[in-house]
Order: structure tokens, then sequence, then C-alpha cells
């Protein structure tokens, strides 16, 4: 397929150019606002432009101020359709930047077509809250790129699908990255649109062939640069935006996943690690002045490199319709719904679905061919000494499963038992009175909670419950 030319919308730390620079991709043009992402795109990438603000992109096209590229990507603040965001969806202005992302595209294409030139090619990422968000902020997006006349409104929609409308084809499919190079459960929805005569599904599903795989076991302790490692799972719960910084209240804080023990003691990753966790160069996000924290943050609202790599080269692959899914198509009748006079709208699921005898589609989040790596790769021996876990961060954890009676990995507590030890309780109980606890804990000191404490390693007592973003 003749793509040369990319804009990227809601930027980040570029992802994308990551990952399709290697296949022959060239950016245009970036438009991201947050500070810190700005500044590893001027580091990393200081020949190209960052436009800034998205609301003013169609703007600049209409007037020929920027270039029209042949492929918008972009990944609109997942926030609104997350957790941690509240699911607020079109009733938060960052869900609403999905509307605006439409406006881009169309502005674009309305550009390309003055010029002689074929509709653009379209790939957008997100969170998979979004399939269940609310507002039906997926209905509108889908719609809207379709060029529906009406708003599809489906409560849940699947994790796979395709749109035929009157001016685009749509299809999306949730793939997690722990099946494409990374030990990382990452479930991300990945879209993609263009014309009529364009067929996305060709792009984002399989022809099932292989059976699906499972991620393989692997060792838990093992050895590195001369240090002795032990991880508490094969794979990661998804990195997420606040890591480090904050307290985090979800699974991964008790299966242990995102912890790592280096020489009998307990650490988070560290930002390097998280690079790695992600599919980045080594050092890729630290610049001159880089916090850890900036660099957490804008790594865990990024995208997985292998992930959108694969997508770019199937898409670099494509030839045309294959598939060939249709109306007419009897095996689909049950997952087929007519739009009246303007398309059709087709369910697949999140499974493997039967079309005939010599076609079968994948549109699971496994991909065909996995590829598997482990912790092993992930680690690093360098890890600086303030992400890790004090005794009193260790007991910690200890007492709020204890006191929310919650389930945690046996092996950890274990860990955070044997370090918690080092201390007395007394000594434990009289460093813990400087932090406040969290309105669960069964001890209330009014004089300690007006405190604040001041060894950054015990953030673990903080009553910041974020869900993964």
């Amino acid at each position: 397929m003749n793509i040369t030319t990319v804009g990227s919308v809601c930027s980040g730390i570029e992802a994308a150019s990551v990952a399709w620079e290697p296949l022959g991709l060239r950016f245009e043009w970036f438009s991201e606002i947050a500070s810190f992402p700005s500044q590893v795109l001027k580091a990393r990438y200081p020949d190209i432009e960052n436009l800034g603000d998205m609301n003013d992109i169609p703007e600049k096209l209409k007037n020929n101020l920027i270039s029209t590229p042949d492929l918008i990507c972009g990944g609109t603040p997942c926030q609104a359709f997350s957790l941690a965001g509240w699911k607020n969806g079109l009733n938060d202005d960052r869900g609403n930047l999905a509307l605006k992302f439409v406006d881009i595209v169309e502005a674009n294409d309305t550009q390309r077509l003055k010029k002689g030139i074929s509709p653009s090619i379209v790939f957008w990422e997100n969170v998979e809250g979004v399939l269940t968000d609310k507002t039906n902020a997926f209905g509108c997006l889908v719609s809207s790129l379709a060029g529906l006349s009406n708003v599809i409104d489906i409560r849940k929609w699947p994790n796979a699908g395709v749109i035929y409308g009157p001016k685009r084809n749509v299809a999306w499919r949730v793939l997690d990255a722990k099946f494409f190079g990374l030990p990382q459960q990452r479930k991300r929805l990945c879209l993609l649109a263009g014309g009529t005569d364009f067929f996305p599904e060709n792009v984002l599903f399989e022809k099932h062939i292989n059976d699906l795989q499972e991620f393989p076991e692997t060792k838990l302790t093992f050895e590195k640069d001369g240090h002795r490692f032990e991880v508490f799972r094969e794979y990661t719960d998804c990195l997420y935006s606040a890591y480090g910084t904050k307290w985090n209240g979800n699974a991964a804080a008790y299966n242990g996943s995102l912890f790592i023990v280096q020489d009998e003691r307990i650490r988070r990753l560290s930002p390097l690690e998280c690079e790695r966790l992600m599919g980045f160069p080594d050092n890729y996000t630290n610049i001159k002045g880089a916090k850890k924290t900036n660099r957490y943050q804008a790594l865990g609202n990024s995208w997985a490199v292998p992930v959108v790599k694969w997508i770019g080269k199937q898409l670099i692959n494509y030839t045309g319709d294959k598939f060939n899914l249709n109306k007419y198509n009897l095996s689909l009748s049950g997952r087929t719904y007519p739009i009246k006079n303007e398309g059709l709208f087709i369910d697949f699921g999140k499974d493997l679905v039967y079309i005939n005898e010599d076609l079968t589609l994948n549109c699971t989040s496994i991909p065909e061919n996995c590829i598997f790596s482990d912790m092993r790769d992930i680690v690093s021996a360098d890890a600086q000494k303030d992400i890790y876990i004090s005794p009193v961060g260790c007991y910690g954890i200890i007492r709020r499963k204890q006191e929310r009676n919650l389930k945690i990995n046996p092996r950890l507590e274990e860990v955070l038992l044997s370090i918690s030890s080092q201390m007395t309780p007394e000594e434990i109980e009289k460093r813990s009175r400087v932090q406040k606890r969290g309105r669960f804990s069964k001890k209330i000191d009014n004089e300690a909670d007006t405190k604040h404490n001041v060894e950054s390693s015990d953030d673990v007592n903080k009553e910041s419950d974020l869900m993964t973003v």
C-alpha cells in the first residue's frame, strides 16, 4: 500500500515513530502539548515540527499551512474512558478530543480530495474501556468516521468489528502486547479506517491457521550481570502513568507483577526497565533534565511499540480485500446489522469467527504468530536506590492487605514480611506514623496524620488508589 507520510496527533513520546520510521514511513508533523513529551520530541526529532494543540490542526489544514499526510494516527487521551478518569467519556473534555480527531481527519481528506489524492488512512489507539463508555464515545467516533447520518448506539461494543459506511470503512480489534514480544499484559483497542475502497479488516484480522498460544512459563528467579533477581509472574500487569510515583491499589500491587526483587531487596521497575517493557530503545526518555516521574508518566501513557509496528507491517503489505465479508455471507447473518441506506455493521466479538470452510478469522487479542520475551530481557542491575521499598513500606503493603482482606501473591507476602522483619514492630510503627494513613486504617493518630513522610520509598502507604490507564 502506498503510504509514505504520517501526521501524528496526541503524539506523546512517539511510539509510532519508533515503530514505523524503520519501515520507511516519514513523519511530517506532531501534535503534543504536554511539557515533558514535547521535550522528548524536540530531543529525538529536532527536524519535525510539533504543532502543539490539536484543536488548531483542522484550520491549519484548511489554510494549507501544513501538509496533508497519507496516514493520520493518534491516541486521544484515554483517561476519560478508564477507571482512573471515572469513565466520563464525552462528558469529559478529554473524551471530546476523540471527535476533534475526526475533524482533523475530515479536514485532511478534504484538502487531499482537492489535490486529487485518495483519502488518508486513519489509525487510532485507546484503552478497552472506550468500548463500554457510558456516553457511547466509541459509537460517536466510528459513526463519524464512517460518515453515518446517525450514531450507532450500543451499550457494549465488541472487541472486534467492522463498519462499512458511505464515507469510510472502519475496523477495530483489541490486541494484547504480551503476545508481541513484551512481557506486559497490555490490552489496547486498535482501530483502522480509510476510504470505501479500503478494507481495514484485512489488516487487523488474520486468517486463522495456527493454534492460539498461551504465554509460556519461564523461570521467576534468575541471575543477570552478577545479580540475583526474582519476579512474581512471567509478565507484568499493564504499566500505568502514575507508576512509581503513587500508591497503586489495583491487582498489580498484590500479584507482585510490577515489583522486582534484586539481591533480596524489593523495588519498583526503573524508568529504563519501563522503556524496555514498552518496547522503546534504552534511555529513550532519558533526556537532559528528565525526572523519573516524567519518564514514568510518559511511558505509561504511550503505546506498546511492537504492536504498532505489527500493524504498520500489516498495513504496508495490504494488497486489497481478500476476505470479501458482506451481508450475503450466511455465516455472518447473526452478526450483521444493516444500517438503512448507508452501510453495514458486523460484530466479530472477541473470538475465532468461522466464515467458510476455507476461512476462519482470528479476531482475538492473540496474533497468529506470537513473539514472547520474559522479564530477564527487561531487568537492569543498575536501578536507582530510591526505587527500593523500605521495611516500613513493605509492612505498609501487608497492613493494607490485612485491613482490606485482600488476596496477595503468597511469595510476595513472604518477601514483604522478610524485609519488614529487619525492623522491630515498634520502629515500624514509629516511622509509619509520619505518613498519613488511609481511611481503612484501624489505628488513626490525628496528630501524626498532619505530618508528611520524607522517605519517598515509603510511598506505598499513600491513599491514592490509581487504576491502570
